[in-house]
């Protein structure tokens, strides 16, 4: 008998909120219907935290600081297909309302103005990712196939975006899927 090849699916997480992934636990008892034809390389189901090369992957969260760019490129180099999940891989979302501050100035008013903070002091341990003068969405950074709005998108949604792509399918999702009110 010839069983078709599950697609493997990975799922990772920038400067966000982590509410995308949650969104994608809320497709609840449909999982099961999805574990027929993918299997989770790196997700919250399985909390892997390397990935191989996978067919899609899920990128929830923008790009803040030179980790998540590091991240980015290497999720993407592995990713066949790359879908960017939420407000804030698609625009930047609520991380990239500090982009009109200038971020040493930030830093400064943090550290150096409030008591008992870093003694006094900006931390500058190599082992913390240096941040970006701003937040950018992922498609700034790498090449995107599809952008999945929302903050988050529901699991309602994530279910039948991610049903379309592994049956081979153009996703599909119009109003009122993607409407928000």
């Amino acid at each position: 008998m010839n069983e078709q090849r599950k697609l493997k699916v990975a799922t990772v997480s920038l400067a966000g909120c982590f509410g995308c992934h949650m969104s994608l636990l809320d497709i609840d008892e449909r999982l099961f219907d999805l574990l027929e034809h993918v299997e989770f390389e790196r997700s919250p189901l399985n909390d892997t935290k390397t990935v191989g090369d996978c067919d899609i992957g899920l990128i929830e969260g923008g790009v803040c600081n030179a980790e998540n760019v590091h991240v980015l490129r290497e999720f993407r180099r592995r990713c066949h297909t790359l879908v960017a999940l939420g407000a804030c891989a698609v625009n930047g979302g609520l991380p990239a309302q500090r982009n009109h501050l200038d971020i040493g100035h930030c830093l400064q008013a943090v550290y150096l103005s409030r008591q008992g903070l870093a003694g006094g002091r900006v931390p500058d341990d190599p082992e913390l990712p240096l941040p970006l003068d701003k937040v950018h969405p992922v498609h700034e950074v790498v090449r995107i196939d599809y952008f999945l709005p929302g903050c988050p998108p529901s699991g309602d949604v994530i279910y039948s975006f991610l049903s379309d792509l592994v049956r081979g399918r153009s996703p599909r999702l119009g109003h009122p899927a993607l409407q928000y009110d």
